[in-house]
């Protein structure tokens, strides 16, 4: 009997402890998850501002009165590689919707100049560029579940004991900030 007084307290103290290890390894995983989806953004990222010099160049040939355009695509793109490169997801993100609004005003302008249009050059960086905006979104969308699924594990019950303890930090979300960048967007070839 005195054995038993002993080994109940053992057992759960195993038991709490066997529960620590597995919901700190929970939230180690699911942080990792929410890391590797953004780097999924990061890489079509990435594609998207090694096309738009492509997009550039073709366009500058039939566009010599459109140079701010130009600029404006540039500056733009430049800004969202430097914020990529300092890891602050809350600027890029604020600094990817200005490149959208750039991408869109210079394909606005492109319309203007049949020429342009029709060059299969720029029909193919169009295509490439469209793709990669496909493939943001997917991945923007992964990441946003996964930073979901982290957050839940470190704000519910009984995990967010362990996440308060060891330091875990909720995750941001990647959101559109501009209403403007939540309107459909129309661009015609």
């Amino acid at each position: 009997m005195e054995n038993l007084v002993w080994i109940i307290p053992l057992a759960i103290g195993l038991v709490l402890v066997m529960w620590w290890i597995s919901t700190y390894n929970g939230l180690v995983s699911r942080r990792n998850e929410t890391k590797n989806s953004w780097s999924q953004i990061d890489v079509q990222l990435k594609r998207r501002y090694d096309l738009i010099p492509n997009l550039v160049e073709t366009a500058k040939g039939y566009m010599k009165h459109e140079r701010e355009t130009l600029e404006a695509v540039i500056k733009a793109r430049q800004t969202c590689v430097d914020f990529r490169n300092a890891g602050n997801i809350g600027d890029l993100v604020k600094a990817e919707g200005a490149l959208a609004g750039s991408l869109r005003q210079l394909f606005a302008v492109a319309e203007n100049y049949p020429e342009l249009k029709a060059n299969q050059n720029m029909l193919q960086v169009q295509e490439e560029l469209t793709s990669t905006e496909n493939r943001i979104g997917f991945a923007r969308q992964a990441y946003n579940d996964s930073v979901m699924r982290y957050n839940n594990t470190c704000e519910q019950f009984p995990g967010s004991l362990i996440a308060n303890m060891s330091g875990f930090k909720l995750a941001e979300f990647f959101e559109v900030e501009a209403a403007e960048e939540r309107k459909v967007v129309k661009v015609q070839f």
